[in-house]
């Protein structure tokens, strides 16, 4: 899978650095050949040599080293790799990247390169998510440089939270997506995310409280399995996916109109959260109050069903997989939900005020198929993704 391909890997300090020997294995076994770099801090927890045993070449530790600085080494180690891997990144090495300090062998190698970069983050829930850390990492995304996860879960430190490293098959995976591999690569993924704002005049507008991280997070894990991706996003407050097609809308007419423009798929996943009614006498100037205590006559009218329009339309993906935000009766009426609308699964969850789910971290879903309802553990919503995304590469690999 990635014969010829060579992974310049650099291991920051942290306990997750046990996990980049699993990687190196994994990525030997595709056939990659693997450049290993340890920062000072990372050879505090793992050792040269079992990290060159496994990856079969030298480990790079020190900037100046005399032999291979002679023929700048550093700008030779940063430039011969298909892809810069930093497994764990560090808060420090984030940093450093993002303000453009080098003051080591991995920063200098990462400030010199021209190469694509990805990330796997890994820190205490707390740093991860200070200010300072948020700012590099939005920085960072802006560069280009690619990141998987961090999870969420429990830590060494026995805090709970994001911050956890991705699994080292997750990292494998965004590894041989960003070099264009992956079991999802020429496949063709549409993906709908984020609210509808429906207009009641120039200044008001009917939305929901979706924030639209769900969605995002799955087209992200998508592209990292080799999809192309056409997203088509409401006015979200979380913004979309690198590398991803964007396409942005505000009404569901318009996500409508944007869906059945970027047909055919492979694969839909509807995970908008798209309003039900619009306003059919919408003014065109601003209302106002007119003294009385009497409020506006609203007249609604019902917005148009773009999962059963996809599910039950001429172009139809091989595989449709709606959403159902739910208070109550969650899998009887997502089941419902699936016979009504055609679709092939629906990803049904409760987003009552006391679960937190709706605008927050983490997700608690159930699948719905012809199969029954499958339970998913509660977990961060990027974990959702990648989850949801490998089921259907598996799906479509099937069909």
């Amino acid at each position: 899978m990635l014969a010829g391909k060579r992974i310049l890997l650099v291991i920051g300090g942290g306990i997750a650095a046990y996990k980049s020997l699993l990687l190196i294995r994994l990525l030997k076994g595709a056939g990659a050949a693997v450049t290993p770099v340890l920062t000072r801090a990372g050879a505090e927890f793992v050792t040269p040599l079992s990290v060159s045993a496994l990856a079969g070449e030298k480990v790079h530790e020190a900037l100046f080293d005399l032999t291979d600085e002679a023929e700048m080494g550093h700008i030779q180690l940063s430039r011969v790799a298909n892809l810069v891997v930093v497994a764990p990144a560090t808060a420090d090495l984030m940093a450093k990247l993002a303000t453009g300090r080098a003051e080591d062998l991995a920063s200098t190698l990462l400030l010199a390169t021209d190469t694509p970069v990805l990330m796997a983050p890994a820190m205490n829930v707390r740093m991860w998510e200070h200010p300072a850390t948020q700012r590099n990492l939005t920085q960072l995304k802006a560069d280009g440089v690619r990141f998987v996860g961090p999870d969420a879960g429990e830590m060494a430190c026995g805090e709970f939270g994001p911050g956890r490293m991705a699994e080292p098959e997750a990292i494998f995976a965004a590894i041989v997506a960003a070099l264009g591999g992956g079991p999802l690569q020429g496949k063709h993924v549409l993906v709908t995310s984020g609210p509808t704002h429906e207009p009641i005049d120039p200044v008001r507008y009917i939305a929901n409280r979706s924030s639209g991280a769900q969605g995002t997070a799955i087209a992200a894990a998508l592209r990292d399995l080799g999809a192309r991706v056409t997203f088509v996003t409401g006015p979200a407050v979380v913004p979309p996916p690198e590398g991803v097609d964007v396409i942005r809308v505000e009404t569901a007419s318009q996500m409508l109109a944007a869906v059945e423009a970027a047909l055919p798929a492979d694969a839909a996943v509807m995970a908008a959260a798209v309003a039900d009614w619009r306003v059919a006498n919408q003014g065109s100037q601003k209302m106002k109050k007119d003294g009385s205590g009497r409020a506006p006559a609203l007249e609604f009218a019902e917005n148009p069903d773009i999962l059963a329009t996809v599910s039950k339309g001429a172009a139809r993906p091989r595989l449709v997989v709606g959403f159902a935000a739910e208070t109550e009766h969650v899998v009887d009426h997502a089941t419902a939900k699936r016979a009504r609308k055609g679709c092939d699964w629906i990803v049904a969850n409760d987003v009552s005020p006391a679960t937190g789910i709706m605008g927050g971290t983490e997700n608690a879903v159930v699948l719905i198929s012809d199969t029954g309802a499958e339970v998913w553990p509660r977990m961060a919503k990027d974990q959702v993704a990648r989850q949801l995304a490998e089921r259907i590469a598996k799906a479509l690999e099937n069909s």
